[in-house]
């Protein structure tokens, strides 16, 4: 029968184990650090060339890490066991790099709205809506998800935005979305949702403070460019 392929296949100086051992994982290649958290290989393929393959597939870590259980599963030497390994490796990185949200911490500007949930939005191959929920002092008191996809009516409904901000007795909300284009001009779709949204909040007493757009390293606030 033949077997698995394993760290122990390669020479001692080269298996990325000993090698984090010796001169810390900084030194290892992403390859590497991959091929130590799916730990084998399978018949006929060394654990190292499966990670090789991974990273020729997606390109970098953010792909990997926004890809899907099944889109890692299609490679060759992956299936769903280690799929999930990487996800939720890949998933504690992205924690670790979150502000330390907590309930009630201020937002005074765009910047701090943005901060409050970008490490969330990062990576997105998908526009994602957020909801920030506000109290009397502008502190933040929860933010949810309110839809995923392209913005439109359909998804982005006045009537269940403000139906989870009143349970949240907000006195105030701003909303949040990603491109994940990368393209910071708020669209024509943007723009009439905020002012759908924003008549609602008057309607309700829910004031909308702004709508922020988010791509991974800048954002645009449409309040600042007098669109609410």
């Amino acid at each position: 029968m033949e077997k698995s392929f394993t760290m122990h296949d390669l020479p001692q100086s080269e298996r990325p184990r000993e090698r984090l051992h010796k001169h810390g994982a900084e030194a290892l290649s992403t390859a590497e650090l991959l091929a130590l958290l799916m730990g084998r290989g399978t018949k006929g393929e060394p654990v190292m060339l499966t990670a090789q393959k991974l990273l020729a597939r997606f390109g970098n870590l953010q792909n990997i890490a926004s890809a899907s259980i099944e889109e890692l599963s299609e490679v060759n030497g992956i299936g769903p066991a280690k799929a999930c390994q990487i996800k939720a490796a890949l998933e504690l990185a992205r924690r670790m790099d979150a502000p330390d949200y907590r309930k009630g911490t201020p937002v005074k500007s765009p910047e701090e709205a943005v901060e409050s949930i970008r490490s969330t939005l990062r990576g997105k191959k998908k526009e994602h809506f957020y909801l920030l929920c506000l109290d009397t002092r502008n502190r933040v008191t929860n933010i949810d998800q309110i839809s995923v996809g392209n913005l439109d009516s359909s998804i982005v409904h006045p009537r269940e935005v403000f139906k989870t901000a009143i349970s949240c007795l907000a006195s105030s909300v701003i909303f949040v979305h990603n491109h994940p284009s990368g393209d910071l001009e708020p669209s024509s779709e943007d723009i009439n949702l905020t002012k759908r949204l924003s008549e609602a909040g008057e309607l309700v007493g829910i004031p909308v403070l702004d709508h922020i757009i988010v791509c991974d390293k800048d954002f645009t606030s449409l309040k600042s460019r007098n669109l609410i």
